[in-house]
């Protein structure tokens, strides 16, 4: 019996460790609605056998999470609105970094983690002071006012700290203006800065980091020479961030959103490639920290995506499965090349038809928006792919989880609930 006893209470105490991770990395597929991963599953099935295989996103669904924002600005929530809700739990209008209707600054879990001895960072595919990582680290009134973000980034202190100690993404242009060298009073201060991603692998992890590498948001990652270059960011700001007190890390696959928005459906796939191999590296990491929470979930979904369009039941992935480069840099070629249709056959990975070809030859030279819808549209027809708005819509999205507390995701919840049920796994009543 004693034995038994003892057994049993083992059990209870490492379950009630368990649910209090020592290390959180929240990530954020920004305009990652249910069609995308979805999709993705579609997208990197293997067609030569009956079943379709799961994805890591199937394998870590737990739940799915509202997206309203505060009723002042309806039901369609914009990214630092979603961001708001995620990091401080508090609804608020579309447009707010982390301040309420009122424009009140508000907590964000980052801080929370920051001020009680956590390391804390952010790994992100746009610029880093976008309104996502922005909606974790600063406090404004406007999404808008990039260059006053940036600057806070320096400038407020939370716990007698910097907010950030590691910072990769893009933003160069915010970070080193004629006002202002952001990047050499972090410099000053300690931080290492690298402006070459292959740059990361040689990083003093013992020293803060600032990494960006262009001059607003990356490139599409299919135009990328690390095609998974989120996976790269995130566990080079993993290894900087581990330390005997845990960390909080905001990772954002920040240019699914941008695909939604482009409507381009080949981008989309390639950022969704680019957020698969992150998180499969995330879920090993788990495995191998058992003291880590991850949880993925969307901030709201982009460009209104459609698995099938036209009255046709099907869809058909397998024609932006070997794109060379996204079809924005395929139009930028054709519209410089004097045979376009073999160049875009070679680039797009399949032979086109006569029509394609004729379609494809009469791309406008001068015309950057036309020759870019021109590939947009070639590659919708060949996937029967659909799209109802360049811009955001209201629809629930999917929540992800594995670790310690995984289990507070489940089910139906708004994305309020996100960061209260974070707040609570860090220890705030």
């Amino acid at each position: 019996m004693k034995f038994v006893s003892t057994v049993l209470l083992s059990t209870i105490c490492l379950g009630a460790i368990a649910q209090e991770p020592k290390n959180v990395i929240m990530v954020v597929g920004d305009g990652m609605g249910p069609a995308y991963t979805t999709a993705y599953r579609y997208f990197s099935d293997d067609r030569n056998t009956p079943e379709v295989e799961r994805t890591v996103f199937d394998r870590l669904l737990v739940g799915m999470a509202s997206t309203y924002p505060a009723p002042v600005s309806g039901y369609v929530t914009d990214s630092a609105a979603g961001a708001t809700a995620l990091s401080t739990g508090t609804k608020t209008y579309n447009g707010a970094i982390a301040v309420d209707v009122d424009k009140e600054p508000v907590k964000t879990v980052l801080e929370w983690a920051k001020e009680h001895g956590m390391k804390t960072g952010v790994a992100v595919t746009s610029q880093i002071n976008h309104a996502t990582p922005a909606g974790y680290s600063a406090h404004n009134e406007s999404r808008k006012n990039y260059n006053e973000i940036a600057d806070s980034y320096f400038d407020r202190k939370v716990a007698n700290d910097f907010v950030l100690d590691v910072m990769l993404g893009g933003g160069w242009r915010y970070f080193k203006r004629d006002d202002r060298n952001i990047i050499e009073e972090f410099t000053a201060a300690g931080y290492e800065y690298v402006d070459n991603i292959a740059a990361l692998k040689d990083t003093d992890e013992t020293k803060p980091l600032l990494g960006l590498f262009a001059d607003q948001g990356l490139n599409w990652a299919l135009d990328m020479p690390d095609k998974q270059r989120l996976r790269t960011l995130t566990e080079s700001a993993v290894k900087h961030l581990e330390n005997d007190k845990g960390f909080f890390l905001l990772v954002e696959a920040s240019q699914v959103d941008w695909a939604g928005h482009s409507n381009d459906v080949g981008a989309a796939m390639g950022e969704m490639q680019d957020l698969a191999s992150t998180m499969t590296w995330l879920e090993q990491y788990v495995d191998a920290h058992p003291d880590t929470l991850v949880v993925l979930t969307a901030d709201h979904s982009t460009g209104g995506f459609t698995i099938g369009a036209n009255t046709i039941y099907k869809w058909e992935p397998q024609w932006v499965q070997n794109l060379k480069v996204s079809p924005f840099s395929i139009a930028k070629q054709l519209m410089k090349a004097k045979d376009k249709a073999p160049l875009a056959s070679d680039l797009l990975g399949f032979t086109l038809t006569s029509e394609e070809k004729s379609i494809i030859e009469a791309i406008d030279t001068k015309d950057e928006d036309v020759a870019y819808q021109t590939v947009k549209t070639l590659l919708d027809l060949r996937t029967n792919t659909g799209w109802t708005t360049g811009g955001h819509t209201g629809v629930d999205v999917p929540v992800f989880a594995k670790g310690p507390g995984s289990d507070k995701f489940r089910g139906s919840i708004n994305n309020t609930q996100v960061a209260d049920h974070i707040f609570t796994l860090l220890g705030r009543e």
